[in-house]
């Protein structure tokens, strides 16, 4: 047996392990890009509303939040940037599909005003109600209540006998 060749050679070994490493990790490679995808996905279809029934394209079910969402996922395909999926989407369905109203122009009044109107009922409520107060304890001093008299007495034993 001394000139028979061993079935596993270190080179068959070799070959064999690296053979089962590239098929390990080609596959983990294409797996671990789909979680990134997946993420970018779900980032971007935050950003957008179905232009058909106004919710969110995140929760909406019907047909044309459908199809917004496949083309969300075939331009997150072609390895488009937020911003070239956002100005697709504006190209494709208006600005109508935007969650978030552009920042420019008239819309500028949905970012300015809530805060604005939330100040000025802070500071209304801040001056208004200590002048509430002190008009009211200037209009009505307290009065000590008045002692009940012999009458006030008398009922009031003779209802609480009725119920005794």
């Amino acid at each position: 047996m001394p000139g028979r060749r061993l079935p596993h050679s270190p080179r068959r070994a070799l070959a064999l392990l690296l053979a089962v490493t590239v098929a390990l990790v080609l596959p983990a490679g294409a797996l671990a890009a789909a979680p990134r995808q997946r993420a970018a996905y779900n980032q971007e279809i935050q950003q957008f509303m179905c232009v058909a029934c106004h919710e969110s394209l995140a929760v909406a079910q019907s047909p044309e939040s459908f199809s917004e969402r496949q083309y969300v996922r075939t331009l997150i395909a072609q390895g488009d940037t937020p911003a070239q999926i956002k100005q697709a989407m504006v190209a494709a369905y208006t600005t109508a599909v935007l969650a978030l109203p552009p920042s420019s122009g008239f819309s500028v009044l949905v970012y300015i005003l809530p805060p604005v109107l939330v100040l000025i009922g802070i500071v209304t409520i801040v001056f208004t109600v200590p002048k509430w107060r002190r008009r009211a304890r200037e209009a009505a001093p307290l009065a000590a209540p008045e002692p009940p008299t012999a009458d006030d007495t008398r009922r009031l034993n003779e209802d609480l006998g009725r119920f005794a």
